[in-house]
């Protein structure tokens, strides 16, 4: 079964903005966009809710991936 991944605006603006930081501080565009590759792809890596920690901080239903210097938090929504 495959989930579907749905990206909140706000996640949207934070990768918009580590771009424009990673690109300010190593000015590297090129270096930006695979960060923010990086992060994105995490999601096709979601093959099951309860496969990545439960996020410390947020706690259940709440699931954290790492990347890179980045945390990448995740919940399930029922098709309702």
């Amino acid at each position: 079964m495959k989930l579907k991944v749905i990206w909140t605006l706000k996640a949207e603006d934070d990768l918009n903005s580590i771009f424009e930081k990673v690109k300010e501080k190593t000015l590297s565009e090129n270096l930006a966009q695979n960060v923010v590759n990086d992060i994105f792809k995490t999601s096709t890596n979601i093959h099951f809710i309860e496969q990545f920690q439960v996020d410390e901080s947020l706690g259940k239903p709440y699931r954290r991936i790492i990347v890179r210097n980045y945390k990448v938090i995740y919940v399930s929504k029922n098709e309702k």
